[in-house]
């Protein structure tokens, strides 16, 4: 695993990373935009966790509600913090496809990140994950769900309304 650098990966936002998992969350295919944005290679990649590109400032949190929803079979967007191999950052919100066999279990799920807009990033999202990051470092991950439960009753949204709304204001 990289060490974090406080550097944002250069890469050309107009473009989607792909990549494909199985139901677990191992890598089964990635798109050439993955493997120049993240800095590893195909090889590097395929057959491996999909956290092998988890940022440590990401929230334990945000994951579990990720996999709680995609494992449901509810599509959800999610704004993540990833690592390239350089240990630099890169921001993106993904958008999942959910795959099923003919007797409706999930085999795959089919992720399309896209670039976040960087003041939405600094004016909510950073912010927001750092301090559930505190919480779960305090009282670990149900604390941290808690916290952000508590957030989101707040702002009187749920997650996936939230992070539109955050997006479309500097879109």
């Amino acid at each position: 695993m990289s060490t974090p650098v406080d550097k944002e990966v250069a890469w050309d936002k107009t473009k989607t990373i792909m990549s494909k998992t199985d139901a677990k969350g191992t890598i089964e295919y990635v798109n050439q935009v993955f493997v120049d944005v993240c800095g590893y290679s195909e090889a590097e990649l395929v057959g491996k966790p999909h956290s092998i590109i988890r940022h440590p400032d990401m929230p334990k949190t945000i994951f579990k509600i990720l996999w709680d929803n995609i494992q449901k079979g509810i599509n959800f967007h999610a704004i993540v913090k990833n690592m390239a191999k350089s240990g630099e950052y890169y921001w993106v919100i993904t958008d999942f496809d959910i795959i099923r066999d003919p007797s409706g279990q999930i085999i795959n799920y089919m992720a399309r990140r896209t670039s976040v807009p960087s003041q939405t990033i600094e004016k909510y999202i950073a912010p927001l994950y750092q301090k559930i990051l505190q919480v779960e470092q305090a009282g670990g991950i149900e604390a941290g769900e808690k916290y952000f439960g508590q957030f989101l009753n707040e702002q009187g949204k749920d997650y996936i309304t939230y992070i539109e709304d955050v997006i479309l204001e500097f879109r």
